[in-house]
């Protein structure tokens, strides 16, 4: 996978973890390995920008999903378990704001680089077509999302 990240938030961030959590997450929604994913993180004033643009809200937000390419799902229709990755896309882009997720992670009790990890996710769940709209939507991608983060946080405990 290509998952290209970069920072021009003026915070500090881990920006290998967020490529590695990416590809994760990537890989264990069955993408396929030549896709295409960006990682922006920007400040207060440049997410405030593009939420007011793309979303008509004011004020900065924690995360945006800029879809490119439709994704292909692999020959048959819906994806099982075992079958082929779907085609190569160019995802898109994910946006996240440092200073917004830091905010929420105190409210929430836990770490900037953990509500990072949430709300990347979040992004790259919303690319792949996933909303939160309605009530089931919002339980089937929260509960996916959880279970991306839980296995993550598995695999990052391995030695």
């Amino acid at each position: 996978m290509s998952i290209e990240v970069a920072n021009e938030s003026g915070v500090e961030v881990d920006e290998t973890a967020l490529a590695k959590l990416a590809g994760h997450v990537l890989g264990r929604m069955g993408i396929h390995p030549l896709a295409e994913l960006s990682i922006l993180v920007v400040d207060e004033p440049a997410m405030s920008q593009l939420h007011e643009k793309w979303m008509g809200e004011p004020g900065p937000t924690d995360v945006l999903a800029f879809p490119m390419d439709e994704l292909r799902p692999s020959p048959g229709g819906s994806r099982q378990e075992g079958d082929a990755p779907l085609d190569p896309a160019l995802l898109g882009d994910v946006v996240l704001c440092p200073q917004v997720a830091a905010r929420q992670a105190a409210e929430a009790g836990h770490s900037t680089a953990d509500e990072l990890e949430l709300l990347c996710t979040h992004g790259i769940l919303h690319l792949l077509g996933y909303d939160h709209a309605e009530p089931e939507e919002h339980a089937e991608m929260f509960g996916i999302q959880g279970e991306l983060l839980d296995a993550w946080r598995e695999v990052r405990r391995e030695p």
